[in-house]
């Protein structure tokens, strides 16, 4: 064997009994799916949040309209519903909510004929497919809530309907017969 042989043959044996590195090297390998999982845990658990804190402002807001609260005070209107909405999450700044929030609430003949497709279009929420119709007493409404959430790690994406690349809807309902609170005759 030539001497440069066996100079190269030693520094192989030397590099693989190195011991010094290996924590870099297996860190390095570690790193990497550590951070993503524990990035995902995160903005799981942010989205669940939101859901949840979502889900009841809409609840508590809606028992107004439930009641007859906002019908009878005189500002059944879209704009006082979603302040209604945006009061009840502390967590959010109510400039935020304000804006992005979105409000659908209408009246149906009976439960079987709710429909609860989101109004997305391309991408974005179809203002033009929104309403407001609070009802009257013994009515059968929805109420549907529509916030665009803004991913924190954008390549972890639930399955929730797409806003674009870094956003996700979350949507809030709730459906009920509104109480009988202005005629004497039961519903």
């Amino acid at each position: 064997m030539s001497r440069s042989a066996k100079r190269a043959s030693a520094a192989l044996g030397r590099f693989v009994a190195a011991r010094r590195g290996a924590t870099a090297v297996e860190f390095s390998l570690v790193a990497l799916p550590f951070f993503m999982l524990l990035f995902g845990v995160l903005e799981l658990g942010m989205m669940f949040m939101a859901s949840t804190t979502i889900e009841g402002a809409v609840n508590t807001a809606a028992r107004k309209i439930r009641t007859g609260e906002l019908q009878t005070s005189g500002s059944a209107t879209a704009a006082a519903f979603k302040t209604e909405v945006c009061n009840n999450m502390s967590w959010l700044s109510s400039a935020d909510c304000s804006s992005k929030l979105q409000v659908d609430v209408r009246t149906f003949a009976n439960f079987a004929s709710i429909n609860v497709t989101p109004p997305v279009n391309n991408g974005a929420i179809d203002t033009t497919a929104l309403q407001f119709n609070p009802g009257v007493s013994c009515n059968i409404v929805l109420v549907r809530v529509f916030y665009p959430y803004t991913l924190l790690a954008p390549t972890f994406s639930p399955g929730l309907p797409d806003l674009g690349p870094t956003q996700k809807l979350i949507t809030a309902a709730g459906a009920f017969k509104n109480e009988n609170w202005g005629a004497v005759s039961p519903c």
